[in-house]
């Protein structure tokens, strides 16, 4: 039984008006068909067919379905009729306190939609002021302090929202709640280099939208001391996301990442600009993100990203893949190797799969995940980071990093791997220290890289584009195969693309990636 959070005179009175601008804030992709129709994940559910509730579509895009994304998308006005509706019904058919609606994370999400799509200029009649206050004040109730990272951040930001907008006797002490925390988790979340703790570039950019619509919204309301404690961190995020970020000008796929989820960097950077910062970049040759355990690596052509460090928060890595000394290449503005992604979370084997080490641009030794990624969510026995070494010399930059994942293996062996760029000319050698049964290095190709395979003394391989050679591949140490696999950019997604595996005959095996010989 349901009983009120609070007395109904505490709630909202009114929609306050922002004191000063309200700027346009990102848009995301629209996910509304019609006024019933929704296409999220890439799955389409009719709301008079599925509900709101109900087995019929996954955990996910039901938490989906109640974040109401689509006011704040692409051409949002045009659907400002549909919209009005949907808000009616979720309105009368989620009642206080029943169903995933009111779990914290949608509420959140959907607390904070709302307010922008009435700070946008629609009228917000008593209903939705009354609906907002009891979502706001049932939430402060709930935070999500067990789950904490952007969990937790996007209770307080809801918090804070709600706090400024709604006329309600209870807005002060929302506001109490969300400042603390949005401070505290700012400074625990943010790390040195501008990047967010879960080491995840789609929940980074999703953070990034955070701050900057928290960054908004305390100017719009004239809370400027919070608007420029919080502004110090814009900066280095925007850096982050632009270094772990393609030449195409998307994000990386490292741990839980996917395009689609978060605005995208264009969205972002465009937004940041129109609040006042300054998103140019130069990216240099050779870019350390120690904090995060990440390293840009770059030529005029080549672009490489690799991850050297943690897999995230010890007390923290639920969107933790099993991915240390993994890569990912582009040449000019085209990806050539890539991260398997992300299609679905919950706790298949599928799920399982892509967390795993063979679907990452690595090495599995003994058949084994480096970090041991288990229910979904969880991660056991980790992966540390051994033996970071940089130089950059002469136009020649060399990366080193070695990592502790298999040391709970018979033998205790460790996982070295050193990159060296020049130019258009990539070479990659691992090495295995102790003993192993078995060592295979995966190399996923994006889906529109085709691979040829022959042999000559040494194992080499032919990178095609279109039909046309783009690189060279030759190895040593190493036995060369061809075989399928799938790349995963958004969820509800599965393209087909070639993976070259790396059987090891020896201890070290030495790769060289020559887009120069391709000419």
């Amino acid at each position: 039984m349901y009983t009120r959070p609070c007395d109904p005179s505490e709630l909202g009175r009114g929609f306050n008006a922002p004191t000063t601008e309200w700027v346009h804030p990102a848009e995301k992709l629209p996910s509304l068909l019609s006024e019933s129709v929704f296409n999220l994940l890439n799955e389409v559910g009719d709301l008079n067919i599925v509900g709101w509730e109900g087995d019929e579509r996954s955990k996910l895009w039901r938490y989906n379905q109640h974040y109401f994304d689509d006011l704040c998308s692409t051409n949002a006005s045009l659907r400002r009729e549909w919209h009005t509706k949907l808000i009616k019904a979720w309105i009368a058919e989620n009642p206080p306190g029943v169903g995933t609606g009111w779990e914290p994370y949608p509420l959140s999400l959907r607390i904070t939609n709302w307010c922008k799509y009435f700070l946008s200029g629609e009228l917000a009649q008593s209903t939705h002021i009354l609906s907002l206050a009891y979502q706001a004040e049932w939430l402060s109730k709930r935070l999500e302090y067990h789950l904490q990272g952007n969990h937790l951040f996007a209770n307080a930001k809801a918090l804070y929202f709600a706090g400024c907008c709604l006329d309600a006797k209870l807005s002060t002490k929302w506001l109490k709640i969300a400042r603390g925390l949005i401070t505290r988790e700012l400074n625990q979340q943010i790390l040195d280099d501008g990047g967010h703790f879960e080491l995840s570039p789609m929940y980074h950019a999703i953070m990034l939208e955070d701050l900057l619509d928290l960054i908004n919204i305390s100017g719009a309301y004239g809370y400027f001391e919070d608007r420029n404690d919080w502004s110090r961190f814009v900066v280095p995020m925007i850096n982050w996301l632009q270094t772990m970020s393609h030449p195409d000008g998307s994000i990386s796929f490292f741990n839980d990442s996917a395009f689609s989820v978060a605005c995208s960097n264009q969205q972002l950077y465009q937004y940041s600009h129109r609040l006042g910062f300054d998103a140019r970049q130069h990216l240099r040759q050779l870019c350390n993100l120690s904090g995060s355990g990440f390293v840009r690596m770059q030529t005029k052509n080549v672009s490489l990203l690799c991850d050297v460090g943690r897999v995230g928060p010890d007390y923290l890595p639920g969107h933790a893949h099993a991915d240390t000394l993994s890569f990912e290449l582009s040449y000019k503005s085209k990806r050539i190797f890539v991260n398997s992604g992300t299609s679905e979370y919950g706790h298949g084997p599928e799920r399982l799969r892509q967390r795993g080490t063979a679907a990452h641009n690595t090495v599995v030794i003994n058949g084994e995940n480096s970090s041991e990624v288990w229910g979904g969510f969880r991660v056991a026995r980790r992966a540390y980071p051994l033996s970071l070494s940089m130089v950059l010399k002469d136009h020649v930059s060399v990366l080193t990093g070695a990592h502790s994942g298999y040391h709970r293996l018979v033998g205790s062996p460790t996982h070295k791997r050193t990159w060296s760029l020049v130019e258009d000319i990539l070479t990659i050698e691992d090495f295995i220290d102790g003993p192993y049964q078995s060592a295979k290095a995966y190399y996923h190709c994006h889906p529109d890289i085709n691979v040829e395979i022959s042999k000559k003394g040494i194992s080499e391989l032919l990178l095609l584009l279109e039909e046309k050679p783009i690189a060279m591949i030759r190895v040593i140490g190493a036995s060369a195969g061809v075989e399928p696999s799938t790349w995963h950019p958004e969820f509800g997604t599965s393209f087909k693309n070639k993976m070259i595996v790396l059987d090891f005959q020896k201890p070290s095996c030495l790769v060289t990636i020559d887009f120069s010989a391709a000419k």
